[in-house]
């Protein structure tokens, strides 16, 4: 018997050796942990049970049979993130280059498998190299699979990527169609073709970074949600981040103590909007001054800044926060800032988190490269997600919110809950010179009368009064009671029941 224990004991060493001391080395050189040190790093201590751990390829091309390492480049298992289960896959560069073949790709779809039966998130950490070129088919049919059971988990549990290391070719779109994917800085990079390929086909010389890195991703193409400096930041803020979504659609919101109360008066936000309509205010001071303890987990934050989506708590319970940033581009809607803010609304709505609108909105963009750019079609998806959202929402129209901007930001016209609005607000078609010219447009010679029709547009319309008088507000609340009146709201709405009409899915504006 002690032999056989010893065996196994010898198996077990092996399999958690990866691809051996040298390449060990080589991953801790590039600022890379290994597969390994990332689980316990992501799971509570000691709380990992690993899969598979003997599992090896059935390979026999080129040489293949000759090669083969317990594990087959990649981790997988399940654990908990402060008490909550999770399961998780993490790829292992030190072995096959974490490449993935038909046995690593069972080795995740099994994991995903008993991650959407269980209905617990799953977290993927990808440092592979694409496909195992020697499998061929059986590779790609492997990658099949893991895609089918990711459009599966959609909308019932959550799925998170987090890019840390070469990210290429048939593996980014298993994070692609996860709900959030994260990559560090540096040292992770993704891309459905490498520079190389780039090279020989258009001609263009491009590094890896340049091509596919966070700063890509995070900024222009808008593929990453966020990017981190290191492994070790990038896991803890999966932890930070694990801690606000409830476990599947059917779960209940995640609750924590709360040392906050949610009566807490600001008095600060009395003053928070200028005086000068046209001077910009940071719309994260507020989102800060109103939820639990400051601590708001923002998504996107580098692209589409002038929309701002994130998690938060208020009373204990999480909210998704979106909010116009009138300090970037005044706060306007465009086609970036509609396609976050859509894609943000529909994954709170999928799992049951209230949302909260915080609206400072001009308008939306104008010019050529909106409209040639799909504007009507782009800013219809963050519409399209807020009407078909039947989750609490709950508005504060803080400042401007003019024209068919003021509808799109979870009005009262779109089944917005509770509606409130500051006595700055300022809710019209458009802004009351831009108003008072197009009505006035005979007396544009005279700039005295012109001036004064402006006025009388500004004290017709430049309140929200007006649309208190037809209900479309509930009320108009004092700036430094806005956490108060939310907490109180979200606590009115805890039992909220709402269906839309049956359907097979809908066809959301792509």
């Amino acid at each position: 018997m002690q032999d056989i224990l010893e065996k196994l004991g010898e198996r077990r060493a092996a399999a958690r050796a990866g691809g051996g001391e040298k390449r060990v080395a080589a991953q801790h050189g590039k600022g890379k942990l290994t597969a390994r040190e990332r689980i316990e790093l992501l799971l509570d201590e000691g709380s990992f049970e690993e899969f598979d751990m003997f599992v090896e390829h059935r390979c026999t091309d080129f040489g293949m049979e000759t090669q083969k390492l317990p594990g087959d480049g990649v981790v997988t298992g399940w654990g908990t993130v402060n008490g909550r289960v999770v399961y998780v896959f993490a790829k292992d560069f030190t072995v096959f280059g974490g490449s993935l073949s038909e046995a690593h790709a069972r080795k995740i779809t099994k994991i995903q498998d008993m991650a959407l039966q269980n209905r617990a998130p799953i977290i993927g950490l990808f440092d592979a190299g694409g496909a195992r070129i020697q499998e061929g088919v059986n590779a790609l049919g492997g990658y099949g699979e893991v895609f089918q059971r990711n459009v599966l988990a959609s909308g019932v549990i959550p799925q998170i990527s987090v890019i840390m290391g070469p990210c290429a070719g048939g593996d980014v779109y298993s994070p692609a169609m996860t709900d959030f994917i994260f990559m560090v800085r540096d040292t992770s990079y993704m891309f459905v073709t490498g520079p190389d390929v780039v090279k020989t086909v258009t001609n263009e010389t491009v590094t890896a970074e340049e091509l596919g890195g966070a700063s890509v991703h995070t900024t222009k193409s808008s593929i990453a949600d966020k990017g981190f400096e290191n492994d070790v930041e990038a896991l803890l803020q999966m932890r930070r981040l694990i801690d606000f979504l409830p476990a599947s659609n059917t779960d209940t919101l995640p609750e924590l103590p709360s040392f906050d109360d949610p009566g807490r008066l600001d008095h600060s936000l009395d003053t928070l909007i200028p005086a000068n309509p046209n001077q910009p205010y940071d719309m994260k001071e507020l989102i800060l001054k109103l939820v639990d303890e400051g601590d708001f987990f923002e998504i996107q934050e580098a692209h589409a800044r002038n929309i701002i989506t994130g998690f938060a708590r208020i009373n204990g319970r999480t909210v998704g926060v979106v909010a116009n940033q009138p300090m970037v581009l005044a706060g306007v809607l465009d086609s970036d800032a509609g396609r976050k803010g859509g894609r943000f609304v529909r994954f709170c709505d999928c799992f049951n988190i209230p949302i909260v609108t915080l609206v400072d909105v001009p308008g939306f963009l104008p010019g050529t490269a909106q409209e040639y750019g799909g504007l009507i079609k782009h800013g219809a998806k963050l519409l399209f997600a807020y009407a078909e959202a039947t989750v609490p929402k709950i508005t504060v129209i803080t400042r401007k919110a003019y024209g068919g901007a003021y509808v799109v930001m979870a009005s009262k016209h779109l089944r917005g809950d509770v509606n409130y609005a500051w006595p700055t607000a300022e809710i019209a078609v458009m802004g009351s010179k831009g108003a008072a010219e197009i009505i006035y447009r005979a007396e544009l010679a005279d700039p005295e009368k012109i001036q004064a029709r402006i006025k009388d547009y500004e004290a017709r319309f430049a309140n929200p009064f007006v649309a208190a008088e037809r209900g479309f507000l509930d009320e108009v609340i004092m700036p430094s009671t806005t956490r108060k009146r939310i907490a109180r709201a979200l606590n009115m709405l805890r039992n909220k029941e709402l269906q839309n009409p049956w359907k097979k899915h809908d066809n959301i504006p792509l």
